[in-house]
């Protein structure tokens, strides 16, 4: 998934509502998203939570294909900031 993709479909999981807090998804050399409530852009921004991981694996995230926990312990995602937050995150997507 190109990252248009990527910034589409959170923003299609978040339309609803997302969180208050911010989070940043790192995507390495593929960019980055940054959801702020239902506010998603691929600006780099200071976020409350970011989350590491490949564009790949998002995809698979989003899609359902790959468990937030089971990413986290596996090593596929990594998570700096408060972690709080992330777990906020893992209802909306």
């Amino acid at each position: 998934m190109s990252l248009d993709q990527l910034t589409a479909s959170v923003r299609e999981k978040v339309a609803g509502g997302g969180i208050d807090e911010s989070v940043k998804f790192d995507l390495g050399e593929d960019g980055v998203i940054f959801v702020q409530g239902s506010d998603v852009t691929n600006e780099d921004a200071e976020a409350d939570c970011t989350i590491k991981m490949s564009a790949s694996d998002l995809g698979d995230l989003l899609s359902g294909d790959l468990d937030p926990t089971g990413a986290f312990m596996g090593g596929k995602m990594q998570v700096e900031g408060d972690m709080s937050v992330a777990m906020k995150l893992g209802s909306v997507v």
